[in-house]
């Protein structure tokens, strides 16, 4: 949304089964009105029901239809935003009755991806998906085609592209796949030379607003975007973090990713592949997890059913509890000290805005990773090895030539240091 247009105007609907809490109800609705600002729209009213079963023609009963017409017309609204995803019968019998832009969540969610691309993998990805969405929902033009026009739900691939007849937009699918597979090839070439790298790939993931940008910023001191908005990362940066406060010579390569949501659309899925492979081949995940969030726990399962979902192994993981300065801030102190124990071993606290915690992290990610690792000092004969591969497989802190003798100081596991010796032999001394 340029900075001269108006919000647009929007309601949102949701159905939720009988015996839905109301507690879950405000979050749901909370996360979609985020949503909808950071797609910029602006939320005028939200008309949740409980019903079982659904509606054939609206997803929500006649009545209710009805009462969010009324309203939508006295309210100047030109949008309709569903919570729940709609069958195609179900878009075209309301956008037929309510006269009027209708989307649901996986729509919206494709939108917002589309305003935060930036690089061309980004792009490509976002397209994809938003392809893979509207393919099913063509028929002909279609009522959603025609009634596209601007704003929320009509940013990415277009308007022309999506008139096209079936065959040319499954070409273009095709195409876009076969660039992203490049992208994919590429990077996999990139990871393993990052595999025989002894520095380790961390990624952070976990839900969107966790505090993941604002936890990188903190550690590595990039200048990275910080937002309220939801999705204000989307394509992954990585940068280095020196862990030098914890141990002289060690450092990690830090990944920032796209923040997930609960029960991500599968287009998501499918179109972000080369994005989500960053957070299978990473060596350590931090899952930062917001406890100043009254719906902490259920979203702290919703990220780990992606990283089910991508196999993640356990043992990778790091659970990292975030923006405990919000918590202790609670005027219930005592009910926020019952829930969580600061000092508890095996969890990390921290305030990434305050930069409370960090050393304990970096702690914890080096005990995770560098355990089997030492300091060695090795001399071996000029020409028996090639200096240049040493930093391959250890982290090379000095390097000197003399009397013929090859004069390193490295940090590496314990294996890779037996291996150097029973290969070139010379002088191994372990430095404490």
């Amino acid at each position: 949304m340029k900075p001269e247009e108006e919000p647009e105007k929007s309601i949102l609907v949701a159905l939720f089964e009988p015996g839905a809490r109301d507690s879950e109800i405000k979050c749901i609705l909370d996360e979609m009105e985020l949503l909808t600002r950071s797609a910029g729209g602006q939320v005028v009213a939200s008309f949740p029901q409980k019903r079982r079963p659904p509606d054939a023609r609206y997803l929500v009963g006649k009545g209710k239809v009805e009462e969010i017409k009324n309203f939508a017309c006295a309210q100047g609204v030109n949008l309709i935003i569903f919570y729940n995803r709609l069958s195609n019968v179900q878009q075209r019998n309301l956008e037929k009755f309510f006269d009027m832009k209708v989307i649901d969540r996986t729509r919206l969610i494709l939108d917002v991806f589309a305003t935060r691309a930036r690089s061309l993998e980004g792009k490509l990805q976002v397209e994809l998906a938003q392809l893979l969405y509207l393919l099913p929902r063509l028929t002909g033009k279609g009522v959603e085609l025609s009634r596209l026009g601007g704003g929320i739900g009509s940013r990415g691939p277009g308007e022309t592209k999506l008139e096209a007849d079936r065959r040319t937009i499954n070409k273009r699918i095709a195409l876009i796949k076969q660039k992203l597979d490049k992208v994919i090839r590429n990077r996999d070439i990139q990871r393993q030379s990052r595999k025989t790298n002894p520095i380790p790939v961390v990624s952070l993931v976990g839900y969107t607003s966790a505090g993941k940008s604002t936890l990188f910023r903190a550690l590595t001191g990039e200048e990275v975007a910080v937002s309220p908005l939801l999705f204000s990362t989307l394509d992954p940066v990585l940068r280095r973090v020196e862990l030098g406060e914890i141990e002289e010579g060690y450092c990690l390569l830090l990944s920032d990713t796209v923040g997930f949501i609960r029960q991500m659309p599968k287009e998501l899925f499918q179109a972000f592949q080369a994005t989500l492979e960053e957070i299978v081949q990473a060596d350590l995940i931090l899952h930062i997890i917001d406890v100043s969030d009254p719906d902490y726990l259920s979203r702290k399962e919703e990220v780990q059913v992606v990283l089910d979902h991508l196999k993640i192994p356990a043992e990778k993981i790091i659970h990292v509890y975030n923006k405990i300065d919000l918590l202790m801030q609670e005027k219930d102190n005592t009910a926020a000290a019952a829930t969580f124990d600061i000092t508890e071993t095996g969890k990390i606290f921290i305030s990434a805005t305050q930069k409370q915690g960090l050393r304990e992290l970096k702690k914890a990610i080096f005990v995770k990773y560098f355990s089997d690792y030492g300091r060695y000092r090795v001399q071996v004969p000029i020409g028996l090895i090639n200096p240049d591969s040493i930093p391959h497989w250890a982290i090379v802190l000095a390097k000197s030539f003399q009397g013929g003798m090859l004069n390193i100081e490295i940090l590496c596991s314990q294996e890779n240091m037996v291996k150097f010796k029973e290969k070139y032999g010379g002088y191994v001394a372990c430095v404490k």
